[in-house]
């Protein structure tokens, strides 16, 4: 399955707006965003779990990393509320699920496989600091390596945002709302820029909270199974 794999092209997506689609396990449902493969994919996606609902024991051969939007995520190694960023990277493993219920945004088979980092931090409990060459924008670095940066940040109240977007990036909004090219963005809306393309946003009278990774986008492909 090919879904959104063009990396050299801008897409846009309303999340809230998409279709739910059943997972392998009861109780689990997805709306997919970009994916290369089938069950084993390069993945980009809103998970949903119902109340009560959990995976099975698995390892993440090829690394996991989500941000939790609503509800409690729990696993053997806590339990992780709405604004938890988590990276399992490459051969690690759990078991998933949510007593209350919860919805991720979670990204699958994206990591440099010999990547060992675990991630487990709340966006809520750090501060982030004001982007000298970004005026009303507070950033909250989240990770960095080689090939990719994350951050959380908050931008203003009708506020101008730029990004750098070298090696393309993806935004996803968890708060409030902005134009950028004439698109309409609020919560679960999620943009794909490609490597060095224009973004401007303008915020609107509440501003706005997103997620951002970007210089990626040049490592994207299939699954790789074995380090190279």
């Amino acid at each position: 399955m090919e879904l959104n794999a063009d990396f050299s092209q801008r897409i846009v997506l309303h999340g809230a707006d998409l279709e739910w689609l059943a997972s392998p396990m009861a109780g689990v449902h997805r709306r997919m965003l970009d994916r290369i493969g089938g069950e084993l994919a390069r993945a980009t996606s809103i998970v949903r779990y119902q109340p009560g609902s959990q995976f099975s024991a698995h390892v993440h051969t090829g690394g996991e990393e989500f941000i939790v939007l609503d509800g409690v995520f729990s696993d053997e190694h806590g339990d992780f509320p709405a604004g938890s960023y988590i990276r399992n990277p490459p051969q690690s493993q759990h078991t998933p699920g949510s007593l209350p219920g919860c919805v991720i945004f979670v990204k699958l088979w994206q990591f440099d496989l010999a990547d060992r980092t675990h991630v487990r931090t709340d966006v809520n409990k750090i501060g982030g600091v004001m982007d000298p060459t970004r005026p009303g924008v507070l950033v909250t670095p989240l990770y960095r390596d080689h090939r990719e940066t994350v951050r959380y940040e908050q931008w203003e109240p009708d506020a101008e945002v730029t990004l750098d977007t070298n090696g393309g990036a993806e935004i996803l909004f968890l708060d409030g709302s902005a134009t950028e090219s004439n698109d309409a963005l609020r919560a679960q809306s999620w943009v794909r820029v490609p490597s060095n393309a224009a973004f401007l946003a303008s915020t609107g009278k509440q501003g706005a909270k997103v997620w951002i990774k970007s210089g990626h986008l040049d490592f994207a492909g299939p699954p790789q199974l074995a380090t190279p």
